[in-house]
């Protein structure tokens, strides 16, 4: 066997050779599945609202409710992991996905495809935090960035070819092939597992902590209230109680993690540094990539006038250089190391965002075209160069917890992003519309205290990259 070859071999837990590229090829090809499931449907979301004869309000609640499950799954996936092995694991979450995906396709009501969501959403929950620790673990410390790479490269193309295929399945057929699709592909990757995957993390059996399972709603309350925000006739005194039952929930959990023998989820990884502020930068790059998919869109149309097609396809470009920077940047940090790539990532959103706070006028769509190439290129060199080194901060036997600690606290801090932002179009805009100002230009106005506020933030997340302890070419 040639010396190329011996590279590609991995052991499982029971001692037995596979093939850890086939191995890699198929959990990142289930998780970009998944991941254009999310990226895809609001696209849909007007052909919902005709079939099933429901609001704007109602047909939202496959986003709402899909995030509030997957937050809470999240947290308990390191459990999963460590008592029912990662094969089993991944081919349930499959099973699962699939199932779900059967059940909205032959949905008869709404609430029936609603059910059918929810299931994908713990199937995703499940996965994305658990594919993570599964590439840290199994790659060693000074190939890590590269194969984080990869993983970057999976979410980033996955908000182009979301919309993409949705758009391209509904071309040719109605909303009911986008499920097929999903189903024909899930049920390839299934086959493919029996195969591929293995269990290659070992088993630490304990008993499931249902008390701190159930505190984990706290963090979908907070999620829900979060995404009120800004919205019309939110009923006030309801959310405020809800935050404040949310915040209690989360506090108890936070102090049953610190203070139990066996934790659900190890939450004193918070302990180490690095780690602390390579979860702040992944999720301070998450706003700034999630923010532009977001807000630029809603710019071309409320400002520069363009069609809800060519603002989504002007999306394109950006997606697209995340996708081509994911790899190479992966590799970069694993040769001049996590601070200097990182460094030159939040350099890039800020330059970005700064830029859009100083041009005059309103830019074109082209120059917001290649500023948002720029935030999102910066996002490449930021969110996964952060998630491998909070993981290579951390002892091997702990790398579940922290990278699914990563992960909610990315999604609660995306949509709490997303929440200020929008928040500040809303109130900004209408501000300016009582003062006499046209609607065209309160609408760029508000768009510019976003632009400043996100300048903002990001400089702070710069900040946070200054702090990072360099450790030479790989955290050890």
């Amino acid at each position: 066997m040639s010396q190329s070859a011996n590279e590609n071999v991995s052991y499982d837990l029971h001692g037995k050779p596979f093939n850890r590229k086939w191995f890699i090829f198929v959990l990142l090809l289930g998780s970009f599945t998944m991941s254009i499931s999310q990226s895809s449907l609001s696209t849909v979301y007007p052909t919902f609202m005709r079939y099933f004869h429901i609001s704007a309000t109602t047909v939202q609640w496959l986003t709402t409710a899909f995030m509030l499950v997957m937050c809470i799954m999240m947290p308990v996936s390191p459990w999963l992991l460590n008592n029912i092995g990662f094969r089993t694991l991944f081919i349930f979450v499959i099973v699962l996905f699939d199932v779900g995906s059967t059940i909205i396709l032959f949905a008869p009501t709404f609430p029936i495809m609603m059910f059918g969501r929810i299931l994908k959403a713990i199937s995703v929950g499940i996965l994305f935090p658990s594919y993570q620790s599964v590439l840290l673990y199994i790659t060693p410390k000074e190939k890590r960035g590269s194969t984080m790479g990869l993983a970057g490269l999976v979410m980033g193309s996955a908000l182009a070819v979301g919309p993409i295929i949705s758009g391209v399945v509904l071309k040719f057929t109605d909303w009911h092939g986008l499920f097929v699709f999903f189903i024909t592909t899930a049920t390839i990757i299934l086959f493919l597992s029996f195969n591929a995957i293995k269990d290659v993390m070992p088993h630490k059996k304990s008993s499931l902590d249902y008390v701190s399972t159930f505190l984990l709603i706290g963090f979908a309350g907070i999620l829900y209230v979060v995404n009120m925000i800004g919205k019309p006739n939110v009923n006030v005194t309801q959310a405020a109680v809800i935050l404040i039952v949310s915040v209690i929930f989360v506090a108890i959990f936070v102090y049953r993690q610190w203070t139990m023998k066996h934790p659900l989820l190890q939450l004193k990884v918070l302990k180490t540094m690095n780690y602390d502020l390579s979860v702040l930068l992944t999720g301070i790059s998450y706003i700034a990539l999630i923010v532009t998919t977001i807000v630029f869109p809603l710019y071309y149309q409320d400002v520069l006038g363009v069609s809800p097609f060519i603002s989504g396809m002007a999306l394109v470009p950006g997606a697209a250089f995340l996708s081509f920077l994911n790899p190479l940047t992966g590799k970069l940090a694993d040769r001049i190391g996590f601070k200097k790539t990182m460094l030159s990532g939040m350099s890039m959103i800020v330059l970005g965002w700064l830029l859009l706070t100083v041009i005059p006028g309103q830019p074109n769509i082209w120059v917001m075209i290649l500023l948002a190439m720029l935030i999102e290129g910066g996002n490449a060199f930021v969110m996964m160069p952060a998630v491998t080194l909070g993981a290579n901060s951390l002892p091997r036997d702990v790398v579940a917890d922290g990278t699914a600690v990563t992960t909610t606290a990315r999604q609660i801090l995306g949509s709490v992003g997303v929440a200020v932002a929008t928040l500040i179009l809303t109130n900004v805009a209408r501000n300016q519309k009582a003062l006499g100002v046209s609607e065209m230009v309160a609408n760029h106005n508000a768009y510019h205290v976003v632009f400043i506020t996100m300048a903002v933030l990001e400089l702070v997340g710069l900040l946070f990259a200054f702090m990072i302890r360099s450790q030479g070419k790989q955290t050890k």
